[in-house]
């Protein structure tokens, strides 16, 4: 049996790394810690429980080494407590709050199985952080950004409005703050250090005074919260950030427009099957006119920037984002140019036309991580816009789309009216994964599945959110 215990989050005072005395496990906790034969963790989580003298000690560094020395451990017998006498081998993990929560269970359980494991948690910090800021927390997107690329947690600080992360070295408040402080997008920032300790302190600032300020370890949690809707507007019944849609490719007429200048639902349909936006996921919507395409990667999950040349258009993207509840980065500017201070896109739409719309389909094409989605009316310019997509190194591909829809005639009947037929083009990054969270930012047994940075002791850490 290994046990693995969470620390450092108990609603009492305590060091970062004590065991926390809940009533109804207090004895358990003690005699798991009493009767060990080894005990691994973190160093602050050593130093802070009250280990037995002969127990073998392993600080958590490579965690590849940390599980085959367990395994080597449990294949044996241990002297105990100075008898002489064989006693079974007795290990115990020391984890930050809930371990099984981003933490190493999964690890540990992939393994030895599940079966071997008894996990007695502490109070999940994230939980403990919302507490602290007296709100509820199942409407929130959690994410960690500890061990992993750190762009999940800003986009999904962008597209949610309350958001918890679990902070890493390359992302606690002031990258975050910092990432978030141009977008225009109203954000505030509920730092969490050494949450449940002594030295616990909880602060309210905005992204720029968070990029600002020097931030010392260890800061486990930053809150993201739009101030507007901290309180969610009705009961729930499923945890998590946005409820899944129920249906996408809204008709034209859910959007403001100028002379028809939307994209037609039914190539809208085929723009989003091809840039699959998603949580976690930062898509740009070039020329973006109503705004519709960005509106609707918003309403998927996706962060969203939608790029337009013309100030009523702009205007015009923002009345339809607050219309449909989702908040949007919107940039005044053509591009190419105004493009180059955005951050790296997974996807992109370029929807219109123009002089340069090689340039910008190129442009777009060099940054993308997945795959650039563009559409036309004129057939002239489709094989610049492939020579372009294809001189960037992607996969292209692309239809010309014809739809009919029905339209009444006198006499109750119908008829099918013809809508311009439009070329709907597309470039993929070669062997770019599926669009999802999971596959496409990285990770580790202890959270999302897929690759993570080296092995070293920053990122195998026991605490939540931690890539082990």
């Amino acid at each position: 049996m290994i046990t693995v215990m969470g620390t450092g989050t108990s609603t009492g005072a305590g060091s970062a790394g004590a065991v926390p005395a809940a009533h109804g496990e207090d004895r358990s906790r003690a005699r798991a810690l009493a009767e060990a034969t080894l005990v691994v963790g973190a160093r602050r989580h050593l130093d802070a429980a009250p280990l037995p003298p002969g127990a073998e000690r392993i600080v958590l560094g490579p965690l590849a080494p940390a599980l085959d020395a367990i395994a080597a451990h449990l294949g044996g017998a241990r002297s105990h407590s100075g008898t002489g006498e064989d006693a079974p081998a007795r290990v115990v993990v020391l984890a930050s709050g809930d371990p099984g929560f981003f933490g190493i269970v999964r690890a540990l359980a992939e393994r030895f199985g599940a079966s071997a494991l008894r996990v007695l948690p502490s109070v999940p910090s994230v939980g403990l952080a919302f507490a602290r800021a007296g709100l509820s927390w199942d409407d929130a997107a959690v994410v960690s950004a500890h061990g992993r690329d750190p762009r999940t947690a800003v986009n999904l600080c962008r597209s949610h409005p309350k958001t918890a992360v679990l902070t890493g070295p390359a992302c606690g408040p002031a990258e975050l703050g910092a990432a978030l402080a141009g977008t225009g997008i109203p954000r505030t920032l509920v730092v969490a250090t050494s949450l449940g300790t002594e030295d616990e302190r909880v602060e309210r600032l905005s992204p720029a005074e968070a990029a600002a300020r020097a931030w010392p370890d260890p800061v486990s949690v930053v809150l993201c919260l739009d101030p507007a809707r901290t309180v969610p507007s009705a009961q729930r019944a499923l945890a998590g950030g946005r409820t899944p849609r129920s249906r996408w490719a809204l008709p034209e007429e859910e959007f403001a427009h100028r002379d028809s200048m939307v994209t037609k639902y039914e190539v809208r349909a085929l723009a989003l099957a091809r840039l699959a936006p998603g949580p976690g996921d930062l898509i740009w919507d070039v020329g973006a006119g109503s705004g519709s395409v960005a509106v609707e990667c918003a309403l998927l999950g996706a962060a969203a920037v939608a790029v337009e040349q013309a100030a009523d258009g702009v205007e015009r993207v923002r009345a339809n984002a607050a219309a449909h509840g989702v908040d949007l980065q919107t940039v005044h500017g053509g591009a190419p140019g105004v493009l180059d201070g955005l951050p790296d896109p997974d996807a992109v739409f370029v929807g219109g036309g123009g002089r340069d719309l090689a340039g910008i389909v190129a442009a777009c094409a060099a940054r993308a991580r997945r795959s650039v989605v563009v559409t036309l009316a004129a057939l002239d310019r489709v094989p610049e816009v492939r020579a372009a997509l294809s001189g960037a190194g992607l996969v292209t591909d692309g239809v010309l789309l014809n739809s009919s829809r029905l339209s009444p005639l006198p006499g109750d009947v119908m008829r099918l009216a013809a809508t311009n037929p439009v070329f709907v083009l597309w470039g993929t990054v070669p062997h770019a994964g599926p669009a999802t969270a999971e596959s496409t930012h990285g990770s580790a047994p202890g959270g999302n599945p897929g690759s993570t940075p080296a092995n070293t002791p920053e990122n195998n850490d026991t605490s939540e959110g931690a890539a082990p």
